[in-house]
């Protein structure tokens, strides 16, 4: 088994917490409890024949005032950035985080993740979908479109996450 650290980061409030609950737990929550410092997670990742320990990393997040605590990102192996589909700042700010994570842990690879896509019709996901590709597609891995309440995606996440790390060992 390999263990790796996987650091979720973003802005408030757009599911970062929750995509971890709903992968580690299979639970989801309406109510919100914003993440102070930094919480861990351990979730084992089935990778063809290798078991990654996800040591996963819900960081606080990011506001115009208060920056994400850069300590928190050294030593990561990979990096998912999570933007809440309905809020178009947070997929304007995608770009900051990108470049946060490429200085503090530049062998990180990174995957976008477009969350709360429950909210939106299929036809408004795809719009934002393919305008957050345009912007990001040569500055990440992947971009995915999830929902930490249905579940929708979340799983493809992690695994996709655990693959790109392993591919770098």
């Amino acid at each position: 088994m390999i263990s790796k650290k996987i650091i979720l980061v973003g802005d408030f409030s757009t599911g970062k917490t929750s995509l971890i609950r709903r992968f580690v737990d299979n639970q989801f929550s309406d109510s919100y409890l914003s993440t102070i410092g930094v919480k861990i997670s351990r979730k084992k990742i089935a990778v063809d024949e290798t078991v990654v320990q996800g040591l996963i990393w819900d960081i606080e997040g990011g506001t115009p005032t208060k920056p994400v605590n850069t300590i928190y990102l050294q030593g990561a192996h990979g990096a998912i950035l999570v933007a809440d589909i309905t809020r178009e700042e947070t997929i304007e700010n995608l770009r900051s985080y990108i470049d946060i994570v490429g200085k503090h842990a530049p062998n990180a690879p990174i995957t976008l993740v477009l969350n709360k896509n429950d909210k939106l019709a299929e036809d408004q996901q795809q719009q934002v979908y393919a305008h957050a590709c345009e912007r990001y597609a040569d500055l990440c891995e992947q971009i995915y479109l999830t929902s930490a309440k249905s579940g929708e995606g979340v799983e493809r996440v992690f695994d996709a996450i655990a693959r790109l790390m392993l591919s770098q060992r």
